[in-house]
């Protein structure tokens, strides 16, 4: 089973609950989870695992060999990224627009642009206990966060013989590299909290999931301050709300000092037991 956790906005709580949702299930079962925020992952700050692999991964882009070149415009003509520009003396190829879709390469009648590797990040996999933690970071200067995720979703299922469970810390926002994280799971919890901000980008992750036929609901992080209005919202569309996280110094004072919460915090890991009967049907 794959759980996705996800946010319309960042700050909301989802990697502490990723993590500590982890931990938790742990207990019982064998868990994968993956950090997918691959632009900023952060959740190998609080699973503190002994490193098992580790590899260097890339994309394919168009090299251009000047002498081969007739200059004839079919790979302008043909790229959809606009990743390529014939100048007529001169091909530009911009790697941070080019999608490694082999149009300009496999159509290129002089075969003037193979296809050359260009390293756009690194995945690193640790083993704590019965949890497989996966961690994705793109490049600083790399511009693609889609291409990373997808690696990374394709070694996940590549490990994933005997794992119960498969938790999907998403990136935050409702753009591509939301979409790639959570195209294939079974389940998507949305982390929101009860402030304007809250309730705006919850409805667009919403609306984004209902797009995508997901089966979605929602946890209420930081529950008591603010106002009632995602409550209301959820109840309006008929949203089921699986757990109310209270707001809590503690808890916040943990996260600091990257801690996990559950353990130490009765409400939190109350909190977790909802969930973890949503995710497990019982």
């Amino acid at each position: 089973m794959k759980i996705a956790i996800a946010s319309g906005k960042g700050g909301t709580g989802k990697t502490t609950l990723a993590t500590n949702l982890a931990s938790y299930l742990s207990e019982e079962k064998q868990i994968i989870l993956a950090d997918l925020d691959v632009e900023e992952p952060n959740s190998g700050l609080f699973i503190r695992a002994e490193k098992i692999f580790q590899e260097d991964r890339y994309k394919m882009i168009p090299g251009w060999v000047e002498n081969d070149c007739t200059y004839c415009g079919i790979c302008q003509e043909v790229c959809n990224f606009n990743a390529i520009i014939n100048l007529g003396t001169h091909i530009l190829v911009y790697p941070e627009l080019c999608h490694s879709c082999y149009a300009c390469s496999e159509l290129c009648p002089t075969a003037a642009l193979p296809m050359q590797k260009q390293k756009m990040g690194v995945l690193k996999h640790y083993k704590k206990g019965n949890i497989d933690f996966v961690e994705s970071r793109l490049d600083i200067g790399q511009e693609q966060a889609v291409p990373r995720i997808a690696q990374t979703l394709d070694y996940i299922n590549s490990i994933s013989d005997n794992k119960e469970i498969i938790l999907l810390d998403s990136p935050p926002g409702t753009s591509c590299p939301v979409i790639e994280a959570t195209k294939d799971a079974d389940k998507v919890i949305l982390v929101t909290e009860p402030t304007p901000f809250g309730l705006h980008d919850l409805g667009l992750a919403v609306e984004t999931m209902q797009k995508m036929n997901k089966d979605f609901t929602v946890v209420l992080n930081r529950f008591g301050v603010g106002n009632a209005d995602v409550e209301d919202y959820c109840k309006k569309n008929n949203i089921r709300i699986i757990a109310m996280i209270p707001d809590s110094r503690q808890v916040a004072e943990l996260y600091s000092r990257g801690e996990l919460v559950y353990d130490k915090v009765d409400s939190f890991k109350q909190s977790l037991d909802s969930i973890k009967h949503y995710i497990l049907g019982k």
